[in-house]
C-alpha cells in the first residue's frame, strides 16, 4: 500500500498528499508524502493542513442536525422561517437543501474566494446577497430532484447563526471540532500559513488553459516544475466549504461516526445522518450530508472537496468499522480512483 502511495508522488501525479485509515479504536494506517511546497522544498506530514472545500459540507450537516437533536429546528422547517431575505420558494426546505434537492442553482463558485490577506475584513454577507441577486430563479421545482447546490450549503450557514444565535464558525468550533478534541491545527475555519500547504494546478490541463475565466489574477502565482502555484485564500462562505484541516482533523471526525454512540447528538439523530434521501421520481445516492457509493459491493459514505490548488476525499465503510481520508495539493488529482484502489487493499488487510 505504501509503494502504491510513494509511486504516486514519485512519478509527479501529485506534489504530496495524505491518506489516513482509521477504526474507532485510533490510525491504523497513516501516510504522507511528497511536497508541501515545492519552491521552498518543504515535506509533506501528517500534521500539514489544506483546503478541505466541499468535505466541508459534511460538517455543516451534522452542525445542523445538532440543533435538530437539541430541538432548536426541525428537518422540514420551511428555510425562510430562518432567513428573513430568503429568495427562493417559500416551501424549500432545511431537509431540502442538506440533501441537494431545493431546485436551488448551482454556478461555478471558483470566483467565490478572497485573498488571505482580506480575510480579516471580508463581509460574507455582502457577498452571499451579491450571489442571490445574480441567481435568483430556481433549477426545478423543490423536491423533485437531486442537484448539487453550493448555494444550498452556503444558506444552511445562516440557519445555523439565526438558530444558534452564535456565527456558524464559532457554532462549529464549539459544538464539532472542541466536543470531538481535535486541536485547531488539525482543524479550523483559518489557516496558519506555517503549517499549511501549498496549493497547485495541473500546468498541462484545460482547466490551466482556460483559468482567467474564473480565477482571478491575484490568486495566480508561479509555475513551479510542472504545476502552477494558486496563492493562499478563503471560500466566501465557510459553510459550503471553508474548514481547513489536515487527514488527521478529519478522521478524528470518522472515528466519532464509528462508535457506538457519537459525541455530537443522540442514537436516532445520527442514524438520520444516514437515512438515503428521496425526490418525487424516488431515492438518490444522498443523506443528510454523505453522499452514497459502492465499492465491490460494499455501500459506503462519502463527500469530496476540491477547488483551487486542493482536491480531497473521505469515507465510511460501517460495515466493516473503518474511515479513510485522503488530502492532496493538486486541483484536479483523481482522489476517487486511488481511494477505490487503497481502500480495497485495506479492506483485504482489516
Amino acid at each position: 500500500m505504501k509503494s502504491v502511495l510513494d509511486h504516486i508522488v514519485r512519478s509527479s501525479k501529485v506534489p504530496g498528499l495524505q491518506y489516513l485509515a482509521v477504526d474507532r479504536y485510533g490510525r491504523f494506517l497513516e501516510y504522507a508524502g511528497g511536497w508541501a511546497d515545492i519552491a521552498r522544498q518543504r515535506p509533506m506530514t501528517t500534521a500539514t493542513t489544506m483546503m478541505a472545500y466541499s468535505m466541508s459540507k459534511t460538517i455543516t450537516a451534522a452542525a445542523v442536525l445538532q440543533l435538530v437533536d437539541s430541538s432548536v429546528l426541525k428537518l422540514d422547517d420551511a428555510a425562510a422561517t430562518y432567513l428573513p431575505n430568503f429568495p427562493y420558494a417559500p416551501e424549500i426546505t432545511i431537509r431540502q437543501l442538506i440533501a441537494h434537492t431545493s431546485g436551488i442553482p448551482n454556478p461555478v463558485p471558483l470566483s467565490w474566494v478572497h485573498a488571505a490577506a482580506r480575510h480579516a475584513t471580508f463581509d460574507e454577507n455582502a457577498a452571499l446577497d451579491a450571489v442571490l441577486k445574480k441567481y435568483r430563479l430556481l433549477s426545478f421545482t423543490p423536491g423533485t430532484r437531486f442537484a448539487y447546490s453550493n448555494i444550498g450549503y452556503w444558506l444552511l450557514g445562516g440557519i445555523v447563526e439565526r438558530a444558534a444565535k452564535v456565527s456558524f464558525t464559532t457554532f462549529v468550533r464549539s459544538q464539532i471540532i472542541d466536543r470531538l478534541g481535535i486541536p485547531s491545527s488539525e482543524l479550523d475555519y483559518t489557516l496558519d500559513e506555517t503549517n499549511h500547504a501549498q496549493g497547485y494546478l495541473e500546468k498541462y490541463s484545460l482547466l490551466n488553459l482556460i483559468k482567467r475565466f474564473f480565477v482571478a489574477p491575484e490568486f495566480i502565482g508561479k509555475y513551479e516544475d510542472r504545476w502552477l502555484q494558486i496563492k493562499d485564500h478563503y471560500l466566501n462562505g465557510p459553510a459550503f466549504g471553508g474548514l481547513v484541516g489536515s487527514g488527521r482533523g478529519f478522521a478524528k471526525f470518522l472515528q466519532d461516526q464509528l462508535n457506538p454512540h457519537s459525541k455530537l447528538f443522540g442514537d436516532s439523530t445520527r442514524d438520520q445522518f444516514y437515512i438515503q434521501q428521496q425526490t418525487g421520481k424516488g431515492p438518490v445516492a444522498m443523506t443528510l450530508g454523505w453522499h452514497m457509493g459502492s465499492l465491490n459491493g460494499e455501500t459506503f459514505y462519502y463527500k469530496e472537496g476540491g477547488g483551487g490548488g486542493f482536491h480531497c476525499m473521505m469515507r465510511l465503510y460501517p460495515g466493516r468499522g473503518v474511515g479513510t481520508v485522503l488530502m492532496t495539493n493538486a486541483t484536479m488529482f483523481n482522489v476517487r480512483s486511488l481511494m477505490d484502489r487503497i481502500d480495497i487493499q485495506n479492506s483485504r488487510a482489516v
